[in-house]
């Protein structure tokens, strides 16, 4: 991958060669009426939990069907969110799959195995996920093979450890406090010790099951830095981390943007909300019958963002290098 020029990262490929509405509810907006000229298109969307990230690729979604044919007039949207729970994640994509929308709109890796699992035939889109050839949602990412597709949020490890360094120059050893429950986090654990070996870091990790042992987890590194992946559960108990981090002046760097706004000093990731308008508009080529998800390579973000929190590295007594902060498109 290329390192920070500018504003901007560039990142490697388009496409991936490797892989809000009421808890446990659903709700939707439009008219009920699915099929024949003119007829509102029926979207059915799936969110594992709430987050920032995750609510931003909701809303770029529901923008990118706007801006690409689909205004709230012509479709009818319903929304449902697992809120983390696995039980009831499943039975939502279960009760999606007996019935007929035109398209199902899974966010997040938990949420997008539930539904590939159980709906075979209608159009499935995913987003935010980091992995989906080892989460065996497609056969590859340039030829999927089946009804499934997607965007992946695959997030530059190196370039976010190279940034590390670049803050906290002298730092040695990286935590990182991942949920054993999430693959996508678990590959993105591996990233970073592959990424660690020649910028001179060690990496430490905590396992936790649940958003209740962040804290816990946190408490227990002895780090010079604290990397957020993008892990649901731990994003949901960022708050936590970060008090921990800041009680032991602690640098804590994000995975993506949401992330650094509530709390962790910086990033240099992707734009959630711009990745959600990335997969609406593939879902438009579908609905418009332009495309089928079998033939639609995975695509990732074209471009990279540089995000930083002053008053987070403020907290911990820690001054942003200007050119950082030059860089920066987001400043919190």
């Amino acid at each position: 991958m290329k390192k920070i020029t500018g504003l901007k990262v560039a990142a490697a490929a388009a496409t991936l060669a490797l892989s809000l509405s009421a808890c446990g509810g659903g709700s939707s907006t439009g008219a009920s009426s699915a099929g024949g000229d003119g007829a509102k298109k029926k979207i059915e969307i799936l969110q594992f939990v709430t987050h920032a990230a995750l609510d931003s690729t909701n809303k770029g979604f529901v923008k990118g069907l706007a801006d690409n044919g689909f205004p709230a007039d012509k479709v009818e949207i319903t929304q449902q969110n697992a809120a983390g729970d696995a039980p009831n994640n499943t039975q939502m994509a279960t009760k999606i799959s007996q019935g007929k929308p035109d398209l199902v709109f899974a966010i997040a890796t938990p949420s997008a195995q539930a539904v590939a699992n159980a709906v075979k035939s209608t159009p499935v889109l995913f987003t935010a996920v980091t992995d989906p050839v080892g989460a065996k949602l497609v056969k590859s990412a340039e030829a999927p093979g089946a009804n499934v597709t997607g965007t992946s949020d695959r997030n530059p490890v190196k370039e976010q450890l190279e940034l590390l360094k670049k803050l906290k120059p002298d730092a040695k050893t990286v935590g990182i406090v991942y949920s054993s429950a999430e693959p996508n986090s678990a590959v993105q654990v591996q990233w970073a010790k592959d990424a660690a070996v020649g910028l001179g870091l060690t990496i430490e990790e905590k396992a936790i099951s649940a958003s209740s042992e962040v804290s816990q987890a946190a408490s227990s590194l002895n780090v010079d830095a604290i990397y957020v992946p993008t892990d649901n559960a731990v994003v949901s108990g960022l708050a936590s981390l970060v008090k921990v981090a800041e009680s032991k002046k602690t640098l804590v760097l994000g995975a993506e943007a949401g992330t650094v706004k509530a709390g962790a000093v910086a990033t240099v990731g992707i734009n959630y909300e711009k990745l959600g308008e990335q997969t609406g508009a593939m879902a438009a080529k579908i609905l418009k019958g332009e495309a089928k998800p079998a033939d639609m390579p995975v695509e990732t973000q074209s471009e990279y963002d540089v995000y930083v929190n002053e008053k987070a590295a403020k907290n911990i007594g820690l001054t942003i290098p200007a050119d950082v902060l030059s860089s920066a498109v987001e400043k919190y």
